[in-house]
C-alpha cells in the first residue's frame, strides 16, 4: 500500500503538468488515481478531485493573469452560472441518488455508475482533443453572452457530477464561442476550474469525511507540477500536446469501461 502511495503523490506531479501545459486534464487523471492507486472510494474521489484540480488550477489561474492570458469577462458570464450548477450538483442532487440504481431488472451499483459516466466524458473529451473543432468567428457581442451562460450551466451540472474541473470541455467551448486565442482560453480555463472546483468541494463538506493529510500533500505536489507545465508551455506546440494528450485520455477512459464493467 506504500508502494502504491507513493505512486500515487508522483502522478500528482502529472495531473499540475497537464494543468499547466493545456488548462485541463487534472480531473482525468485525478479521480483514477485517487481510486485505483490511492484506493479512496469513487464517491469521496470526486470530492478529493474537486479539491485538488481547483487548488492547482487557482495557483495556475493567478499566473496567468499576472502574464496577462486570462478574459476576465468570459471567467465571470462562464464561471458564475457554472459554480451554481456544480454547488447545486454536489450539495443537493448527487446526494439524493441511492446506492443502487435500478434499470429494469438490472441493480447497478452508485459507484460503478459514477466511474463509467466519467469514462464516457473522458472518451468525449478524448476525440475533442484529437480532432479539435474550428473555432468560429463571432459576429457580435449578444450571441458570445448567451452561449457563454448555457455552457457554463450544462458543465457545471457535469463538473458537479462526475468531479471533474470541466477544463478539457471548457476550452473547446472558449475556442469556439467567443473565438479565443488558444493561449488565452488555457489561463481563462484554470481560472473558471478554479472557482467552480472549489465550490463544489465546499457543498461536499457537509456529508464527507476528509483525510487532509492525503489531500493537502496530493495538492502541494500537484501545484508544483502546474509551474512545471507553465514552463513547459514555452517548448511545446499547442496541436502536438492536445493530440498526444486526446490519445492518452481516450486509453484511460477504455481502460476503466473495461474495469468497471467486463473485471
Amino acid at each position: 500500500m506504500e508502494n502504491l502511495a507513493f505512486i500515487g503523490y508522483g502522478l500528482a506531479l502529472l495531473i499540475g503538468i497537464s494543468l499547466g501545459l493545456i488548462g485541463s486534464g487534472g480531473s482525468i487523471l485525478t479521480v483514477p488515481i485517487l481510486v485505483y492507486i490511492m484506493k479512496v472510494e469513487p464517491f469521496v474521489a470526486t470530492a478529493y478531485s474537486l479539491f485538488i484540480v481547483g487548488s492547482t488550477a487557482l495557483i495556475g489561474g493567478i499566473k496567468n493573469y499576472i502574464d496577462k492570458k486570462v478574459d476576465l469577462k468570459a471567467v465571470v458570464l462562464f464561471g458564475i452560472p457554472s459554480l451554481i450548477a456544480v454547488f447545486i450538483t454536489r450539495a443537493y442532487l448527487l446526494p439524493l441518488i441511492p446506492p443502487f440504481i435500478s434499470i429494469g431488472a438490472w441493480n447497478i451499483d452508485k459507484n460503478m455508475a459514477l466511474m463509467v459516466l466519467f469514462a464516457l466524458v473522458m472518451f468525449t473529451s478524448a476525440t475533442k482533443m484529437i480532432k479539435p473543432a474550428k473555432a468560429s468567428k463571432i459576429q457580435n457581442d449578444n450571441p458570445r453572452v448567451f452561449n457563454l451562460v448555457i455552457q457554463g450551466i450544462l458543465i457545471g451540472l457535469l463538473a458537479g457530477t462526475v468531479g471533474a474541473g470541466g477544463g478539457f470541455l471548457i476550452i473547446p467551448a472558449l475556442v469556439l464561442f467567443t473565438n479565443m486565442p488558444m493561449r488565452m482560453a488555457v489561463g481563462t480555463s484554470l481560472c473558471i476550474v478554479a472557482i467552480q472546483s472549489l465550490i463544489g468541494f465546499l457543498g461536499d463538506l457537509s456529508h464527507t469525511l476528509i483525510d487532509w493529510t492525503l489531500l493537502l500533500t496530493f495538492s502541494g505536489i500537484s501545484i508544483i507540477g502546474i509551474f512545471i507545465g507553465i514552463y513547459l508551455t514555452r517548448f511545446v506546440p499547442d496541436n502536438n500536446l492536445k493530440k498526444g494528450f486526446g490519445y492518452f485520455v481516450l486509453t484511460m477512459a477504455i481502460y476503466i469501461l473495461i474495469k468497471e464493467v467486463f473485471l
